[in-house]
């Protein structure tokens, strides 16, 4: 089995005579291409992290980081619809088992033809909407215009900012193809551009734009432009370069258009349900879509670094398994990605709730920050946190549907979810503003990650094997253990949080080190995880 960070995939178990050596091998790679997603993603969750505190610093949350927070969640929105949730969750595994079964020319064939046809879609739909974001604005935003001049700053802003939408959903494409042929490194490391290119706007040039928004709103735009041509560049590497062909609706192209619309909801439903909770924060108060913002880009850092990472990692390789027939493998990487998940997601998300408020001071309260923001960001944090787990299950659970290529049942799950996260974000936001926001984005993920487990199982396309059976109690008890020792640890370091960042950055150190450290030990002694498998992770 090649590795997964350049060389590609050959056919499952391709190499092994004996199935469970074959098993192992592909689970490793697996391991390979969850470690190199999730690395490159880490470090791009940090860069952001250093982003967002320098936005923090400039922007505060007032009506500008408000403004800007919108403009750059609307091309988002449509980047995750367009390309990393529709486009790319139904070409994976049309490319991949092109790939499998035809060879790379008619893959290239394919691919570019999905390009072109996705180039002119968005071209139109870019133009279209920088003459309707007026419009647009007042659907997504209706609380803004109760602020002077708040409305007018997020048209000029989301316009500045959405030709992202066009380069951003090429280079999504792109990094589809990568993925499907084994080269994950290249892709996983693009999102760094963006956050180091809004970094430099902002301490190149906040000072001389109109606004430190505009500096960020232009930088999203030449994020978009960088990143395209980044993985325009590796996709010549790897042998297949994309560009533009005749527009032609070929067969397997009208099979990905097919797909493409139901694909939507099913994989995209966090960002969907984080566009209702901008429309409904923007009616609550002013700050309100600030302080989900930061919450949630502090949650953002495991789930990219987990959930996307397995995610990402998984569909190709399902795709390639059930292409060939090994159904017996496929099961088996399926448990083996939800035992990774879990066994890094369920810390992850004690901690987040445990440490919501020094995590936000730590990292925010400066500047335009106030100590009144930091209480806020924490309180939608822990709900935010909440819900991790079911956001990393529902990216887990989703490609053993696409895989199939089955895209309908994601759909209807997806429907019922969102309708639930919009009941609950009416009716729980009047008494607990924006934290009842944030808890119904948490509650609804728990519903589909929930719904779509169940659906598997009963069509016999997954089932908990005895290892994941006996060791997510273990992991469950672990956590248990980390939080109380994480409770115990702040109580202790609670005096050194009124000196600023001089002892507030030091304590955090501390608080995390503390919890690694035990929960670690903890799985050891419970038998979680094994030694043997800590140190196979390490050496991938």
């Amino acid at each position: 089995m090649a590795a997964a960070s350049g060389r590609g995939f050959p056919g499952p178990m391709s190499c092994a005579t004996d199935p469970s050596e074959g098993i192992r091998e592909i689970t490793m790679s697996l391991l390979r291409a969850i470690t190199t997603v999730g690395g490159y993603t880490l470090l791009s969750r940090v860069a952001g992290f250093v982003r967002d505190i320098i936005i923090a610093r400039y922007l505060g949350a007032g009506a500008v980081a408000d403004a800007f927070f919108v403009a750059f969640r609307f091309p988002n929105l449509f980047r995750s619809l367009f390309a990393e949730g529709a486009f790319s969750a139904a070409f994976v595994p049309l490319f991949a088992g092109e790939v499998e079964a035809q060879g790379r020319d008619a893959a290239r064939r394919f691919a570019r033809e999905a390009y072109t046809v996705l180039a002119l879609l968005l071209v139109v739909f870019v133009a279209a909407m920088e003459i309707l974001m007026p419009w647009a604005m007042i659907a997504l935003a209706p609380g803004f215009a109760d602020v002077p001049g708040k409305m007018t700053l997020a048209v000029e802003l989301s316009r500045i900012a959405f030709p992202y939408l066009l380069f951003i959903s090429l280079a999504s494409l792109q990094s589809g193809v990568l993925n499907s042929l084994g080269h994950f490194a290249a892709a996983a490391a693009a999102p760094i551009l963006l956050n180091l290119t809004l970094i430099t706007a902002l301490l190149g040039f906040a000072d001389s734009a109109p606004t430190p928004g505009h500096a960020l709103a232009w930088g999203v735009s030449a994020a978009g432009v960088l990143q395209f041509v980044w993985l325009a560049v590796h996709c010549r590497r790897a042998g297949l370069p994309l560009g533009l062909t005749r527009p032609r609706l070929s067969p397997l192209v009208r099979r990905l258009g097919r797909r493409v619309v139901p694909v939507v909801f099913g994989s995209s439903l966090y960002q969907v349900n984080l566009l209702i909770g901008t429309v409904l924060a923007s009616l609550v108060s002013d700050g309100a879509v600030s302080y989900l913002y930061y919450a949630d880009r502090v949650t953002q850092l495991p789930l990219g670094v987990i959930g996307i990472a397995v995610g990402t990692a998984l569909l190709p390789l399902l795709s390639r398994q059930l292409k060939a027939g090994n159904i017996e493998a496929a099961l088996w990487n399926q448990n083996r990605a939800l035992e990774v998940a879990l066994l890094l997601t369920l810390p992850a998300a004690a901690a987040l709730m445990v440490l919501a408020t020094p995590i936000t001071a730590t990292l925010f309260e400066r500047g335009a920050f106030s100590p009144e923001d930091t209480v806020a960001t924490a309180a939608a944090m822990v709900a935010f946190g909440a819900g991790l787990p079911a956001f990393v299950l529902v990216k887990v659970l989703t490609p053993a549907f696409y895989a199939r290529e089955d895209t309908a049942t994601p759909v209807r799950i997806a429907a019922v979810a969102m309708a639930t996260n919009i009941g609950l974000n009416v009716a729980l936001m009047g008494p607990l503003g924006h934290i009842g926001i944030a808890i119904g984005a948490s509650a609804s993920s728990w519903l589909n990650a929930v719904l779509l487990a169940v659906v598997l199982h009963r069509r016999r396309l997954f089932s908990p094997d005895a290892r994941l059976g006996t060791r997510l109690p273990r992991i469950v008890a672990a956590v248990a253990g980390m939080g109380a020792l994480l409770w115990g640890v702040m109580d202790l370091l609670e005096p050194l949080s009124a000196h600023g960042d001089l002892t507030r950055i030091p304590a955090l150190i501390v608080l995390i080190a503390a919890g690694g450290l035990g929960y670690g030990g903890l799985v050891l002694l419970l038998r979680a995880t094994s030694l043997a498998d800590l140190k196979t992770a390490l050496r991938r």
